[in-house]
């Protein structure tokens, strides 16, 4: 039986004693994390020197801190309103950021938070470079003795979901029981604000040991402020869109490239004659490409999609808002298999609408508005997500493959990479001197999914150029000391300039496929780096349409359809007001524009004669009437960013 407690306290104490040595534990990825029981075992722990506490996580989410200048009156405000006054935020996190955990605690993650953790040699020496369906033999490895985790109560009801994060923790247990070790102590803490998943999510709750109701006022679920879609991740996005066949299978990533890719299905979907006139401006011959041919399509979907994502996000609530994700699957091979070879009878039809699923994901992480969504769900809508272990989602499951191909055909694995090489191989997660950005998670394994099911593609999306100390440089590379996909799986490259398809194709053809998508600024020199190596013919010409892979060209074909609003800034909604909108804007072209110590010389010397008559965005950024030279300096520079953005 369950034993339930209402204070953190004394929930830290029964933890504590029921492990004598030292304190292996584990806690999910994400929202999952109960913060407040994790502060009260860190500030027990970190003044007991003689216990000592290894924690092995992911993804330990932390509010902005806001910085100085123009960036911290931007977002402490925000953050303040977003997160709420009281958000608890981690305690070890903040010692990982300066190096600072006591000798005791040790802080282990196979996740990141992007890009948070690269000053910190504490994450980055304890970093575990794990696939994410290979974490739970890790844990075991780890000889786990207790899990902690966040749970959702059901109303009325005795049975707890795990909700947000049914990733890993079933998995980690049955591994832990199936090595003969002791089942580790599995504490719950019951948070109001998650919202109730049921079926394969939902357990009784004597499954946990410690059943945990703190007291509220309850915290906020950490909210994604969901970004501003570019230019350049629009088109991404909708030449991603073309590589989607009706009837098929979706898994996507996060972020803003997610973003475009959605909102370009719903596009394909609610106004396809709008679709194919953004198609047509970007490049009038992309119906006619060999790989929207063969994988893709440009119609509405008429059977609609099934979605089996890691992590379901702002994107999917959007695509079955508005019909996208529709197609329901059920865990009954022999049904699938009738429906598969068109034998289903009418009742076979009406048991897969009754009891069938169209949305399947190991955990969720999004705005707050989803999150409202997911809670206010009618019942039928609710039963249609399915929350699963990693196990299910990530790969197909010993004893469940041909079920899992049944429900999976025409498969399309979108994720993202920061660069790829000509020959192929793709960088994701980390630099070439080691240091980690994020982590490999589910990318390898959807890969890796994408060669063992029939009709499956790996696309994977990356924008072709980045800034760097203010100069371009391309992220098509000949070479990078650090790649996460290697080039032998490599499959489908999206980026502004087109889609490279190089499944199957020798070096040669994959270079010139790979030199199509690449801005003009690098085509020769990437060029003649691969005939310096002997993989690229001395006498090859570039197509002539290469030369206009521009971002003067790209803005120039999307921008009547960002003015009369078909690509608007923030397509899956925003979480910042008006006012907030525009200063986001000019913030962006300062730091664009500030990047170098001549352009900022440059940028301020323009800025000491701008006026701004936006006086709400002045008043919001509290410059209204600057007191000191610094606060009239950053008042004369947003308003020079508002005037250039307006």
């Amino acid at each position: 039986m369950a034993k339930h407690l209402t204070d953190l306290d004394d929930a830290v104490d029964l933890i504590l004693s029921h492990t004598y040595g030292p304190l292996r534990m584990g806690a999910p990825l994400g929202i999952g994390k109960p913060h407040r029981l994790l502060n009260a075992l860190y500030a027990r722990i970190a003044a007991e020197p003689s216990r000592s506490w290894m924690l092995y996580t992911a993804l330990s989410l932390d509010p902005p801190g806001g910085g100085k200048g123009l960036e911290g009156r931007f977002v402490k405000p925000f953050a303040a309103r977003h997160f709420g006054e009281d958000f608890p935020r981690l305690a070890y996190v903040q010692a990982i950021k300066r190096d600072a955990l006591p000798p005791n605690i040790e802080v282990e993650e196979f996740y990141m938070q992007g890009g948070a953790l690269l000053r910190s040699t504490t994450a980055q020496r304890h970093y575990a470079s794990l696939n994410y369906t290979h974490v739970a033999r890790a844990l075991v490895d780890r000889e786990l003795n207790v899990i902690v985790q966040k749970v959702a109560r059901e109303a009325g009801g005795t049975r707890l979901s795990f909700s947000c994060n049914n990733d890993l923790t079933q998995d980690a247990v049955d591994a832990i029981v199936a090595r003969g070790l002791p089942r580790p102590l599995l504490v719950a803490e019951v948070d109001p604000e998650l919202p109730w998943i049921g079926g394969t999510a939902a357990v009784d709750e004597d499954y946990f040991d410690l059943v945990v109701s703190p007291p509220g006022p309850y915290p906020a679920l950490f909210g994604l402020p969901r970004q501003p879609v570019s230019d350049v991740d629009y088109a991404i996005g909708l030449y991603a869109s073309t590589l989607v066949r009706d009837g098929g299978t979706l898994q996507i990533g996060i972020g803003a490239l997610a973003d475009a890719l959605c909102h370009a299905l719903v596009l394909r979907h609610t106004d396809n004659a709008t679709y194919r006139r953004v198609l047509a401006a970007m490049d009038p011959e992309l119906e006619r490409h060999p790989a929207v041919i063969a994988s893709g399509g440009l119609d509405p979907f008429a059977i609609g999609l099934y979605g089996c994502s890691e992590m379901i996000n702002e994107g999917f609530k959007r695509l079955v808002e508005t019909g996208v994700i529709r197609r329901k699957v059920a865990d009954d091979e022999a049904l699938m298999q009738r429906l598969a070879d068109g034998t289903a009878n009418l009742g076979d039809q009406a048991r897969l609408e009754r009891d069938g699923e169209y949305l399947h994901g190991a955990f969720y992480l999004g705005s707050p508005a989803f999150y409202e969504w997911l809670r206010t769900l009618p019942d039928d809508q609710r039963r249609a997500i399915g929350m699963r272990r990693i196990s299910l989602i990530n790969e197909l499951e010993r004893g469940r493959e041909s079920l899992a191909r049944l429900q999976r055909h025409d498969a399309r694995f979108f994720n993202s990479c920061m660069m790829a090489t000509a020959l192929g191989a793709a960088v994701s997660d980390g630099l070439e001197d080691g240091r980690v950005v994020s982590g490999v998670g589910g990318q390898y394994n959807f890969v890796d999914m994408s060669n063992a099911l029939d009709g499956a593609r790996s696309v994977l999306m990356f924008r072709a150029v980045r800034e760097d100390a203010g100069a371009a440089e391309s992220n098509v590379r000949w070479n990078y000391g650090h790649t996460t996909i290697p080039r032998h799986l490599r499959d489908v490259y999206v980026n502004e300039y087109g889609i490279a398809d190089v499944r199957g194709r020798n070096d040669e053809d994959c270079i010139i496929a790979m030199g199509g998508i690449t801005d003009a600024r690098f085509q020769q020199a990437l060029m003649a780096q691969a005939q310096q190596a002997g993989k690229l013919r001395a006498g090859f010409h570039a197509a002539a349409h290469w030369i206009d892979n521009t971002p003067a060209h790209l803005s120039a074909r999307l921008r009547a359809f960002r003015h009369d609003g078909t690509l608007p800034d923030y397509p899956l909604g925003s979480d910042f007001t008006d006012v907030e909108q525009r200063i986001v804007k000019a913030l962006g072209w300062l730091k664009a524009n500030t990047a170098t110590p001549w352009k900022k010389i440059g940028t301020v010397l323009r800025a000491l004669g701008a006026r701004s008559d936006d006086s709400e965005a002045m008043a919001r950024m509290e410059l209204a009437a600057p007191g000191n030279l610094s606060e009239r300096i950053e008042a004369k520079l947003l308003a020079l960013g508002l005037r250039e953005t307006r």
